[in-house]
């Protein structure tokens, strides 16, 4: 295994698809590599946005090569008309991922706030800053979507690199201790509720 790993992220969405790549050495330390929006117009057919969405993620594979796809997982909200887009865009990018032979996984909201600011309910624009501060950036990346990419492909990094990792630094962050305690929460409702 190579002591670095380069993550795409996707926040998926049709109107706004963020895409957010990283790279994440042996003691979690991350590089900003691209960061963006994918954007597609609201009145456009929906297959339209959808081949857009695709045409932004194979770009964003072809041109940076990244070594794991992470995707946020869909929840429902209140308005279905979004949660439908959301899920269609999720799906185009899974779908990606493996046409493109590369590893793909799914993380809830919260497993991804606790990660990178260590509080599953954390606002945006904590968010934001914390994206900025891990990646060594003068400003927090905007807009969110582009944030919440960063902070999917941050998240599925740590996780992936947390045996190598504990040898090298000895231990988690607390960000990444509760994203650890998040996990095993979640996993636990799941198992009860299942």
């Amino acid at each position: 295994m190579t002591s670095t790993i380069r993550v795409l992220g996707i926040d998926p969405g049709l109107t706004r698809c963020g895409v957010g790549i990283v790279d994440v050495d042996r003691v979690r330390r991350g590089t900003l590599v691209h960061v963006g929006v994918i954007r597609s117009a609201a009145d456009a057919p929906i297959g339209e946005r959808l081949a857009i969405v695709a045409a932004g993620i194979r770009e964003a594979i072809e041109t940076h090569r990244p070594d794991a796809v992470a995707v946020e997982r869909v929840f429902a909200q209140q308005n279905s008309h979004t949660v439908m887009g959301t899920a269609q865009a999720s799906g185009v990018a899974l779908l990606i991922a493996a046409e493109s032979g590369l590893p793909a996984a799914t993380h809830t909201p919260s497993e991804v706030k606790a990660a990178v600011t260590g509080y599953g309910s954390a606002d945006k624009r904590q968010v934001q800053t914390m994206i900025a501060r891990i990646l060594r950036l003068d400003t927090p990346p905007q807009p969110a979507d582009a944030a919440d990419a960063l902070a999917i492909a941050l998240c599925h990094a740590w996780r992936r690199g947390a045996p190598q990792a504990l040898g090298a630094t000895g231990g988690l962050t607390p960000a990444q201790r509760a994203w650890a305690d998040a996990e095993r929460v979640a996993r636990t409702y799941l198992r009860a509720t299942s």
